[in-house]
C-alpha cells in the first residue's frame, strides 16, 4: 500500500508541477509573481502529500521568528524542507546550490523569485557573492533561509556545519533563528516511498548578533542537533540518545 501511495503521489506531483510551471510561465515577468507561483506550487504539493500519502506537518515556535528581516538556519533532512519554505515564510530568500539554477522551470522560477544561489566549490568569491545577495534581500525585509550543513543529512547521521552561515551572521548583523526538523523520518533522501505521519518543524529562540564565529558555530550546532534529536525521538516513538554534537 505504501508503494502504491508513492506511485500515485509521484504521478500527481509531477503532473501538477508541469501544469503549474507551464501554465504559470507568465509569472516570470516579475520577482513578486514568480514567488507567488512558487507558493502555489508548494501549497499544492503539500496538500497532495497529505491527501495521498497521509504525511502532514506541524510548525512550532513561530513566536521565535522576528518580524522583518532575519537569518534562519534550518536543519536539512529532506526535500520537504525546501518545499515548505515558501509556505512557512511567504517570501523567503533561500540559499540553494548553484547546480539547481539549470534545472528547467524550478531553476528559472527560483532565480526570478530572488533565491540566493551559491557555488559550493567557489571559495571566497562565491561566499562574497552570497553575502551581497543576502544583504539585498535583508534590505527588502525578507527572511534569509540557509541550510547550514549544505546538504541533506539523514536522522542519526552527522555532517559538518559549513562556514556560509557564519559569514551571513557576521555580515548581516541580524538575529539568527535556529530550526530543527524530523522530516527525514518520513521522506528520506532519494527515497521513493514516503511514510505517513506528521513532520515537525520547530523554530528555536534566536541567537542575537555579536558572537564570534567559533561561538556562533558551537551555539548553533548544539541547539539544532539537540532539538533535532528530540524531534526524531518523538517521531520514532523512542527516547533521544544522550549525546553531544560533534564540532
Amino acid at each position: 500500500m505504501s508503494r502504491l501511495r508513492a506511485i500515485l503521489f509521484n504521478l500527481a506531483f509531477f503532473a501538477g508541477t508541469a501544469v503549474i510551471a507551464v501554465g504559470g510561465f507568465w509569472a516570470l515577468a516579475t520577482p513578486r509573481l514568480s514567488m507567488a507561483m512558487g507558493r502555489v506550487w508548494s501549497r499544492w504539493s503539500l496538500l497532495v502529500l497529505k491527501a495521498i500519502v497521509g504525511l502532514d506537518h506541524e510548525i512550532r515556535g513561530r513566536e521565535h521568528v522576528p518580524s522583518g528581516a532575519c537569518l534562519v538556519a534550518v536543519k536539512h533532512q529532506s526535500a520537504w524542507d525546501t518545499l515548505a519554505m515558501p509556505v512557512v515564510f511567504g517570501d523567503p530568500a533561500v540559499v540553494i546550490k548553484r547546480e539547481l539554477l539549470v534545472v528547467p522551470f524550478y531553476g528559472w522560477y527560483a532565480a526570478r523569485a530572488g533565491s540566493i544561489f551559491v557555488d559550493r566549490k567557489g571559495g571566497g568569491p562565491a561566499l562574497r557573492r552570497m553575502v551581497a545577495a543576502a544583504k539585498r534581500a535583508a534590505a527588502a525585509g525578507r527572511k534569509i533561509v540557509i541550510f547550514p550543513q549544505g546538504t541533506r543529512t539523514a536522522p542519526g547521521q552527522h555532517a559538518p556545519y559549513q562556514p556560509g552561515v557564519a559569514a551571513l551572521y557576521q555580515a548581516l548583523q541580524l538575529p539568527l533563528v535556529p530550526a530543527a526538523v524530523n522530516s527525514g523520518l518520513y521522506w528520506g533522501r532519494r527515497a521513493f516511498v514516503k511514510r505517513r505521519g506528521r513532520i515537525v518543524l520547530e523554530f528555536l529562540p534566536p541567537i542575537a548578533p555579536g558572537l564570534s564565529r567559533r561561538e556562533l558555530m558551537r551555539e548553533l550546532e548544539t541547539r539544532i542537533e539537540a532539538a533535532t534529536d528530540r524531534l526524531v525521538a518523538e517521531g520514532s516513538g523512542s527516547k533521544p540518545e544522550n549525546k553531544s554534537a560533534t564540532f
